[in-house]
């Protein structure tokens, strides 16, 4: 399954990749998280890959395998603790895939995604692992976004172009209105129930404290 993983990695990063990464916290806690992954402004190369049997060693997941893997995913995150309503929808001709999913606390998504990413990777002691990207004390919300520097730093630079075509949307909405957020590049709606936050899919994945923000809510 790691394989698959890689197989799927290369897929993304070597393409112009759009993420929207929604999430709705409400009074008590609880809330919807959805991620949407957008590739298809390079769908004619990510066939082309798929026609392949590895790129630079690395063994590329069939058409079939993807689509049995992520149909795992959703069953696996959908058992985990106080996480219901699980939802994917996946869209193979343009290569957009969605993801959503109801929880009761902040702690309780995170624990289920990183329980499941803690199945699939060899260190199981990463430090990375421990991080709270979330965290949420009933008035305020922080948000960080993963570290994949690492990885991009090790792709070509004609992939690392691809990347920064590619948007990155961070999207935060709430019952009450926002009184303050500390990132600069957080735009509030008129609302104030919403904070936005967008760059490029390269640049949040060398700098993720580009989208690093606590957003504080009125009484």
């Amino acid at each position: 399954m790691r394989v698959f993983l890689i197989g799927f990695l290369i897929l993304i990063l070597s393409s112009c990749v759009d993420i929207w990464d929604d999430i709705t916290i409400h009074a008590d806690g609880s809330g919807t998280y959805k991620y949407t992954v957008n590739m298809s402004a390079s769908k004619v190369k990510i066939n082309s890959i798929l026609a392949l049997d590895s790129v630079e060693g690395k063994r590329i997941p069939k058409l079939p395998e993807i689509k049995e893997k992520i149909e795992y995913y959703r069953n696996k995150l959908e058992e985990k603790q106080g996480i219901s309503n699980v939802k994917v929808e996946s869209n193979y001709d343009d290569f957009i895939f969605k993801i959503s999913c109801d929880f009761e606390s902040v702690a309780d998504l995170q624990d289920g995604i990183r329980e499941i990413i803690k199945e699939e990777i060899k260190d199981k002691n990463d430090p990375a692992l421990d991080e709270n990207w979330l965290t949420w004390d009933g008035k305020t919300l922080t948000r960080i976004a993963p570290n994949f520097q690492s990885v991009i730093y090790k792709m070509k630079a004609e992939d690392q172009e691809k990347l920064k075509k590619g948007k990155y949307t961070s999207v935060s909405r709430f019952d009450k209105a926002i009184v303050k957020c500390d990132n600069p590049q957080a735009r509030i709606s008129p609302t104030k129930v919403a904070g936005l936050i967008e760059s490029t899919t390269y640049s949040v994945g060398t700098n993720p404290s580009i989208l690093k923000s606590t957003f504080t809510l009125s009484n």
